[in-house]
């Protein structure tokens, strides 16, 4: 059914991959599709907020994702898994669209946040995705 699977994960917050991983994991196995792992580094900026940081901190800071992500990756995907990380930059949501376009995944897996009065029944990320991906979308509540 599922040929392609994309997971976003946080690597900052576990909530984000606790639950919806080994539900990744999972139809990953039983479909035999490959598993696109993905983490999104909020863009800096320029100009004012851009002043506060060290030059050059978001080259570090990008290739320093890359690493945990990929670490990431290897302690917590089962073998025998098909899986390829990607570390994206910018907008969350236009990130996860763009690349689950780009590499043909059929199907998006996010977790929710828990629910609070200011967006109770998903965080503004996974409602976008949501209402905006070409794909299916699976929200694994936390």
């Amino acid at each position: 059914m599922y040929r392609s699977i994309l997971l976003t994960v946080d690597l900052n917050a576990e909530s984000s991959w606790k639950k919806a991983l080994p539900v990744a994991v999972a139809l990953a196995k039983t479909f035999g599709a490959k598993l696109h792992l993905m983490n999104v580094v909020p863009a800096i900026g320029s100009g004012i907020v851009a002043s506060y940081f060290p030059e050059h901190y978001e080259e570090k800071m990008l290739a320093e994702a890359e690493l945990h992500l990929e670490r990431f990756a290897k302690d917590h995907i089962a073998e025998g898994i098909d899986y390829q990380v990607h570390l994206a930059h910018g907008s969350i949501y236009r990130e996860v669209m763009r690349v689950a376009d780009a590499e043909g995944c059929d199907l998006i897996v996010m977790a929710s946040h828990r629910p609070e009065l200011a967006d109770y029944l998903l965080g503004p990320n996974a409602e976008r995705v949501v209402r905006h991906a070409n794909q299916s979308v699976m929200v694994v509540r936390n």
